[in-house]
């Protein structure tokens, strides 16, 4: 049972990380050395430096994509629409060690300009990223990614992507909602 103190609730560690704001929801694409691609969807993300541009993404070690990251030192973050929700959950439930996600997903794989792994088609930006450290943080490990080429759907660039026109899509405790649902706008 959760006890109060004043106006605070004590809440239990294994329910902490639900009390922070949600997360963004990315698609993250690696690609085995052979060059077959895979997508894993992830709820940890973040902006770590502006200069170099640095992203990190948390990939648990039992996931197929943690060992392509580990072997080819690249990945790419591609931002889905709320259009996708669908394939957002079926990336995240389907392993690509016995899966082909692009074909499990409808999904449409396009070059990247300076990684091997591909973009999204259908999201609506892209941040090609080469490992430049990695961290074993508790149960996932840390990859430290630096941009070295990014792009956007032409109209969702308003100084910052725009993300009332994007719909991007946010997690929050193992669920994936939009702005809309946090915000009521």
């Amino acid at each position: 049972m959760l006890e109060g103190t004043g106006s605070k609730l004590e809440v239990g560690t294994e329910r902490a990380l639900r009390l922070g704001p949600p997360t963004s929801v990315v698609l993250a694409t690696c690609a085995s050395k052979s060059g077959r691609p895979n997508i894993i969807t992830l709820g940890r993300y973040m902006h770590v430096s502006n200069d170099p541009p640095l992203v990190a993404i948390g990939v648990s070690p039992k996931r197929h994509s943690h060992r392509l990251i580990e072997e080819t030192g690249e990945f790419v973050v591609n931002v889905p629409p709320k259009a996708l929700i669908k394939q957002i959950v079926l990336c995240g439930e389907s392993s690509g060690r016995r899966v082909d996600k692009f074909e499990l997903t409808g999904l449409t794989p396009i070059p990247a300009r300076k990684v091997g792994a591909p973009l999204i088609k259908e999201c609506v930006s892209h941040l090609e990223c080469k490992v430049v450290r990695r961290y074993r943080t508790g149960d996932h490990t840390l990859f430290l990614g630096k941009v070295v080429a990014a792009s956007v759907d032409r109209g969702m660039l308003k100084g910052t992507l725009d993300i009332s026109r994007a719909e991007t899509v946010l997690h929050k405790g193992g669920r994936y909602f939009t702005p809309k649902f946090f915000y009521g706008k």
